[in-house]
């Protein structure tokens, strides 16, 4: 990975990038139930923007199979390097902890574990099926690695019957292999679109602020809606670490909100697109627009 000690950002943040705080009965309480039990969830670990916004929602999301990714993005803080073993007992603690926090909508992600002959494909079924089993009501999401387009392990996840499938094709095609590692921008559309062809909703999200132009990023969203999916989010990249790749622009509300009504246009279900969107925000939401539109 290039280093970018020396590539310090000169923008500075705009204001539209301050986070708003929501502080609910909800999320006191999902709150107070994590830092009780001492459960994991993506939201805190990460710092996400959303997390009391989506707590007081009773949505959370999920870490699984570790945190040492086999893959080393440029815009990704995930650790890289060489993972431990799946924790066999990890489906049955997140199906324990969603009950536990009371969640009516759970999304479950990871890192991308290539060292593992399915990829984690069989870990990801049974996550479900002990969340569905333990949490009936509950609405599951899921946000895979991309499997590198194998049928067979996509089939794996689609037999566990979660609500969503998503996979972020994280950036356009012209800088995937500048920002991404491993990951290629047509396997993430193959992945998608074999996912559709099993009949999952499925979803996708990009950021932006990366040096992609207008251009690129619609072709991106055409790319996507024409691999199937229904569910789109935009937010703006914002870089971890003065080691990962350098933030080119910040990106306004009104232009993000252009990307939304083209996202619409091209017959999306739905899109969240926003500065601070990142996969999982208003995931309730987004899924009520497909059930709606597919009445």
């Amino acid at each position: 990975m290039p280093q970018f000690y020396d590539k310090v950002d000169s923008l500075r943040k705009p204001g539209w990038l301050k986070i708003r705080l929501h502080r609910t009965a909800d999320y006191a309480e999902v709150r107070q139930i994590v830092e009780k039990h001492g459960l994991h969830t993506i939201c805190s670990s990460g710092r996400c923007p959303n997390q009391a916004e989506c707590w007081s929602r009773r949505t959370a999301t999920f870490l699984i199979l570790g945190d040492i990714c086999t893959r080393g993005c440029r815009f990704c803080a995930t650790r890289t390097g060489h993972p431990l073993a799946p924790d066999a007992d990890e489906p049955r603690k997140v199906a324990e902890s969603v009950a536990l926090m009371k969640l009516r909508y759970v999304v479950v992600t990871s890192v991308t574990r290539d060292d593992l002959p399915d990829g984690g494909a069989h870990h990801w079924a049974a996550t479900v099926e002990a969340i569905r089993s333990a949490n009936p009501d509950a609405v599951i999401e899921l946000l895979i690695p991309d499997l590198d387009a194998r049928p067979d392990l996509l089939d794996v996840v689609v037999a566990s019957r979660p609500d969503i499938i998503g996979h972020n094709i994280e950036t356009v095609e012209r800088l995937t292999p500048v920002v991404r590692s491993r990951a290629k921008y047509r396997t993430s559309l193959e992945s998608l679109r074999h996912l559709r062809a099993q009949g999952v909703v499925t979803k996708s999200g990009l950021m932006v602020g990366l040096g992609e132009s207008d251009e690129e990023v619609l072709q991106t969203l055409h790319d996507l809606r024409d691999a199937g999916v229904e569910i789109v989010t935009l937010g703006q990249y914002l870089r971890p670490t003065l080691e990962h790749y350098p933030v080119a622009a910040y990106i306004t509300p009104e232009k993000f909100e252009q990307y939304r009504q083209q996202a619409l246009e091209m017959g999306f279900s739905y899109c969240a697109s926003a500065p601070l969107v990142r996969s999982s925000y208003l995931a309730e939401e987004a899924l009520q627009s497909v059930k709606c539109r597919q009445r």
